[in-house]
């Protein structure tokens, strides 16, 4: 992978005086936090959507994925974009755009315009997250990129965690649905400008070496899947996203039906098992996978695996409540669920251990790729399909003829996928380890060239 060496962009920060929390980093956390917050606002109100656009549940959950399926498409194109051009610049621009139709969301007066304004969320979310992981790779060496990433990641749970606990009051307070989508608007635009008056990091400059030109690689989809670690992560991605993705989905109907909670009850249940735990999952996470990389990076795989492996049986043993102690089944699930917060910390930082600078966002581009178009859009409808099927064959066994007494009951069935998807989790990136620290050491020598 030896590559001509042309210096671009920005003098490289002194990345071993600097305070891990640096104002790039800050930016870049708030511009997660947005992202996150952003794409769940349709899940909270869901209800009041489908009750005045007439939907039925098909078309309601067709919001979710047809968002999914264009952010990860975007994402290649995009992430390619990020590799040539001036990534605040991309995200900026990107920020600008998801806030600006976020807010026409809130404006949409049928389902297909509904639909259509969400696809361009999608294309705007898409240039974001490429950017900003390149960024992070070249802000800090490898030794302090998990803390980097850790923080970063940290805008997902609080993301979620802000739109499970204000966009119903938020609804609430204007008596309409649609305001929530006009308030998440104006930050977003604040912070756009701020992105697009910061300085790009140098390609690389966390290796202390100057680098290629991007537009002089060659079929860089084709380099990128030509290492063995990156196709092994690739597949580890797809099935974490498939879990997490059933998880958000079906929490809430879960506790609703198995546990016969209220919609305010499961809400808040909900956001604290997949947005409280993710606080102390990535901090404590991010700390262990840096003190593991000072070893080899693939030490700090192994943060991922055993995390991954250790989050299936406790998902699994939560499932086992069936509709018993919901304070079991709270417990047992955040414990798992902090602890499969331990992917983001081991697996993302490793990307960057085995790809040039000069290639990262694409290849974060072609592992969300996968992540969101095979795993997150797999996830809710394979595990919603399973879910009508446990149901329909309970219904037939009793000889009745509804099924709703019995889709708690399908539903808690179908998510053993989780662990499920977990424990496969565990294995593939427990294969990525056993090539990442050669395919590491092979990346900096083609930088050594």
């Amino acid at each position: 992978m030896s590559l001509p060496r042309t210096v671009t962009g920005a003098p490289a920060p002194d990345t071993g005086r600097t305070t891990i929390l640096s104002g790039a980093l800050v930016a870049l956390f708030l511009a997660n936090l947005l992202n996150f917050f952003d794409r769940s606002i349709p899940s909270v109100v869901a209800e009041p959507i489908k009750h005045e656009f007439a939907l039925s549940d098909l078309q309601l959950g067709l919001i979710t994925s047809a968002f999914t399926v264009v952010y990860a498409i975007a994402g290649l194109p995009l992430g390619r974009l990020a590799d040539r051009g001036s990534r605040p610049g991309i995200i900026g621009v990107g920020l600008l755009v998801w806030s600006g139709l976020t807010a026409a969301t809130g404006a949409a007066g049928n389902y297909m315009l509904f639909i259509l304004v969400r696809l361009g969320v999608g294309v705007g979310e898409a240039a974001f997250t490429p950017a900003a992981n390149s960024m992070i790779g070249d802000l800090y060496p490898a030794d302090r990129r998990s803390r980097a990433v850790g923080i970063f990641m940290l805008g997902l749970p609080m993301g979620l965690m802000l739109a499970y606990f204000t966009v119903g009051r938020i609804a609430e307070a204007f008596d309409s649905w649609r305001a929530p989508f006009f308030v998440a608007a104006v930050p977003g635009v604040i912070l756009a400008l701020v992105m697009l008056r910061m300085r790009d990091p140098e390609r690389g400059g966390a290796e202390q070496v100057s680098i290629a030109d991007p537009g002089s690689v060659r079929r860089p989809i084709r380099l990128l899947l030509s290492i063995p670690t990156l196709r092994w992560l690739i597949l580890a991605g797809l099935t974490f996203n498939f879990a997490a993705y059933a998880v958000n989905s079906f929490t809430v109907p879960l506790l609703m039906r198995q546990y016969e909670l209220k919609l305010t009850s499961a809400a808040v249940v909900t956001g604290v098992i997949v947005g409280l735990t993710g606080l102390f999952g990535l901090l404590l996470g991010a700390r262990y996978a840096d003190r593991a990389s000072a070893t080899s990076p693939r030490s700090r795989l192994m943060i991922g695996v055993v995390a991954t492996a250790v989050a299936a049986p406790l998902t699994a043993w939560a499932l086992m409540q069936n509709g018993g102690s919901v304070f079991l089944f709270a417990l047992l699930f955040s414990l798992g669920w902090l602890l499969a917060y331990g992917f983001y910390v081991s697996v993302y930082p490793a990307i960057h251990d085995v790809v040039v600078p000069q290639l990262r966002a694409t290849a974060t581009a072609l592992f969300f790729a996968a992540m969101y178009l095979l795993g997150g859009f797999a996830g809710p409808v394979v595990v919603g399909g399973i879910s009508d099927w446990f149901a329909e064959r309970a219904a037939r066994d009793a000889g009745v003829q509804g099924v709703a007494q019995f889709a708690g009951q399908g539903l808690n069935s179908a998510l053993y996928l989780v662990p499920l998807m977990l424990a496969l989790t565990a294995g593939f990136i427990y294969l990525a380890t056993r090539r990442v620290d050669v395919d590491s050491i092979r990346m900096r020598s083609s930088l050594a060239d």
